[in-house]
């Protein structure tokens, strides 16, 4: 590179560093500008795209933007994580402010429709202490299915017990659903008051969710013996599902059996008796001809 070249390098770095500056100290003056006639900025979240009604809310569909304070919305929020899961109330359009008035979270007034994953099903069982974990179940527990029915006729009739279902998620107690504030309001009299629904063991129905050849099945035992199923309840880790052969008379018999028969080969065998000793007799004396006087 000669001294003209280098020359003029240098003139076009200036002149780039001039321009920038330049841009800088007019972006500056205008958002000066702004802030005075508008006032500050506040950061607000908005829709990224149409958010229909009764839609529930992910990430995706929103954004952090910043605006003027003067046109930020009273209700607006700036907290994204409080939006995400809630439920549009009313359809939302791109870019507009998320209001309060506008979200709920999910429960009784959305319905439970939002809560039922695509291609499943839910289905509602009558539960009492005894069949249902003594009430202590709450919304997003895990749960088996048990069913005990009475098959065959006659003289052949036995009852079996079969696991029906495996890691069934709940979806509601009663009224309480997933995701649901534990709280609801009642009516009394004139009043309302609030009532925490968190250890709440007044409801009598549980609703899970399921396929919709499972809900059929689930349908027909309620239809014909609505008091056979029974819940069991897992930890929240466990998800494993196994084959587990039906439970029956003959079956808890045979188990019966297996178990005496096993205790019976631990127990070690008694030793035997020893044999009596033999019983020596005396010889008797041998009499001489001759008798003593």
């Amino acid at each position: 590179m000669n001294q003209n070249e280098s020359r003029t390098f240098w003139i076009s770095v200036a002149a780039a560093l001039c321009a920038v500056f330049l841009l800088y100290s007019y972006t500056q003056e205008k958002s000066a500008e702004l802030t005075k006639k508008f006032g500050a900025k506040q950061r607000v979240v908005v829709a990224a795209r149409d958010i229909n009604e009764m839609e529930t809310i992910d990430e995706t569909m929103l954004q952090i933007v910043e605006r003027p304070v003067d046109f930020v919305e009273p209700q607006a929020t700036s907290d994204l994580e409080a939006v995400v899961g809630q439920v549009a109330l009313a359809p939302i359009k791109k870019e507009e402010q998320i209001l309060q008035s506008k979200i709920i979270k999910p429960g009784p007034v959305t319905g439970l429709s939002l809560q039922v994953a695509p291609s499943k099903r839910a289905v509602s069982i009558p539960i009492d202490e005894t069949r249902g974990v003594s009430k202590l179940l709450n919304p997003g527990d895990r749960v088996d299915i048990i069913t005990a029915l009475d098959v065959g006729k006659g003289v052949s009739q036995r009852r079996e017990v079969k696991t029906l279902m495996q890691d069934v998620v709940v979806l509601a107690t009663g009224l309480r659903v997933v995701n649901e504030l534990p709280v609801l309001y009642e009516k009394m009299g004139k009043a309302d008051f609030l009532k925490n629904l968190r250890g709440d063991t007044s409801f009598n129905t549980i609703t899970i969710e399921a396929s919709p050849e499972e809900a059929q099945d689930l349908i027909y035992i309620l239809s014909t013996s609505p008091g056979s199923l029974f819940l069991t309840l897992r930890h929240p880790s466990d998800h494993q599902k196994r084959r587990l052969p039906e439970s029956s008379i003959e079956s808890l018999l045979g188990q019966v059996t297996k178990a005496v028969l096993s205790q019976q080969q631990r127990v070690p065998a008694a030793a035997p008796a020893p044999a009596p000793a033999p019983v020596v007799k005396p010889k008797p004396k041998k009499k001489g001809p001759f008798v003593d006087m």
